[in-house]
Formats: C-alpha cells, structure tokens, sequence
C-alpha cells in the first residue's frame, strides 16, 4: 500500500485526469455523430459524380460512414464513462485500444480522401466520355444534372458533342444551354451558332474540381479528428498507469 500522504497526494491528480476522461469520452461520442454526418454528406453531394464512374469510385465516404456508426461510438463513448468512473485499469487500456482502432481507421479513410482525389483524374475523363457518347436525352441523366448544376458542357468543350450520335440528331443537349429561351433547335444543331448560347466550358474540369473541394474537406475533418483520438488515449493511458501505480481504489 502507499504511504497515506502519498494517496492524498495522487488522488487529485487522479480526480483530474478522470474529469478530463469523462469529458473527452462525452466529446468522442459527439465527434461519431459528425462524421455520420459527413459521411452521408459526402455520399448525397457525390452522388451524381459517383454514378459516372461507380466502379472506379473511392470509399471514402462509406469509410467514415462506418467509422462514425451511431450505435458504436455510443456503446464505447458509454463505456469509455463507465470505466473511467469504475477506476479500472484493465478497462481504460481496452478503451485506449479502442480508441487506437478509431484513430488508424479515420486516418485511412483520411489518406483514401486524398488518394482519390488523382482516382478522379485518371478515371473521370473516360467514364464521362462514355456518358457523352452513349448520352440518349433520358429523364435524371446524370450528364444532364452534371451540365445544369456545373455550368459546363461537353468534356472539355461543347464541341465534344458534335462527334455523338445524339447530336446529329438532336444537337447539343438543352442542359447545356444559358437560357432555354435562346436554345432552338437549328442553333442547338449548328456548333457556330450554339456557341453564344451555351456553356463552353468543359465539365471535366469543373467536375475534378468540385470533387476535390468536397473530398478535401472530407479528408481535412477526418484528419483533425483523428488525431484528437490521440489525447483520449493519453489520458487513458496516463490515467491507468496512475491508478495501476498507486492501487488507487474508488469508494
């Protein structure tokens, strides 16, 4: 046993380090329900550009998904409570473990983000050139929706479409026109004339661009995150060691 002066000494320190625990584990919980939140954030604004290129898609978005799943981070947010209360050491390096895992696997999901962000480059520009060729003017096609919300039109410019089947049709899609009104049909089939009428710039870059951005937020919070995993791993480290060290008991 330690000296009583000892024990009186320590258990503030220990009061301390459990107030700072139970705080963090309340915060950790919170923290779950952000990156839900960015999760499904991330999966609703990429929707559109994920569906060009389904296949070749990063996980990012899923990965943080998971990572935040409400029901995990409340069971070991609880437990992170429950066993910094208990004044359990075997518990605290369990949660330190745990917290470890949560830490490895933002990070991932993190570096994924920017890993993706050259996946695009390398695999939009031909996904989308397949969505133009095979473009057939369907209801909710995602290069219309693509066109529309980015101000774009073509892949690199709207003389892309000169080349499809659709065009010597129809012409240049009505989602690529600045105002309707001005959009007839012989314009919309004349490159010339649709050139004062319609967005010139191509949606390959514009899409890479928006990607990124949102990507790079994506990844961005998921690294700041990540690392505050470290300070609940010290304190429960440090807390453990204390209580292992001085056999202090609570009553």
């Amino acid at each position: 046993m330690s000296p009583p002066s000892r024990r009186l000494q320590t258990k503030p320190v220990i009061t301390c380090l459990k107030t700072f625990l139970i705080s963090y584990s309340l915060i950790f919980w919170f923290t779950g329900v952000i990156l839900l939140a960015i999760g499904v954030w991330g999966k609703v604004n990429l929707e559109a550009y994920f569906s060009l290129a389904a296949e070749e898609s990063t996980n990012a978005p899923y990965v943080l998904i998971g990572t935040g799943a409400s029901s995990i981070i409340i069971i070991f947010g609880m437990f992170g409570c429950f066993a910094t209360c208990r004044g359990s050491p075997w518990m605290l390096k369990l949660y330190a473990m745990f917290l470890i895992l949560v830490f490895l696997a933002e990070l991932v999901a993190g570096i994924s983000g920017f890993i993706f962000r050259h996946e695009i480059k390398a695999t939009m520009r031909s996904a989308y050139q397949k969505a133009v060729t095979s473009y057939n003017g369907t209801d909710d096609n995602a290069v219309d929706n693509i066109q529309r919300t980015l101000h774009c039109c073509g892949v690199d410019n709207y003389t892309d479409w000169g080349d499809t089947a659709y065009f010597k049709e129809r012409g240049i899609p009505t989602s690529c026109c600045k105002d309707n009104t001005k959009c007839s049909p012989d314009t919309l089939k004349d490159l010339s004339k649709a050139e004062n009428e319609v967005y010139t710039v191509g949606c390959f870059a514009q899409v890479t661009t928006v990607m990124e951005a949102n990507l790079g937020i994506i990844a961005g919070i998921s690294f700041g995150i990540a690392f505050f995993q470290l300070i609940g791993i010290f304190l429960a480290c440090c807390l453990s060691r204390y209580i292992t060290n001085n056999q202090y008991e609570m009553v």
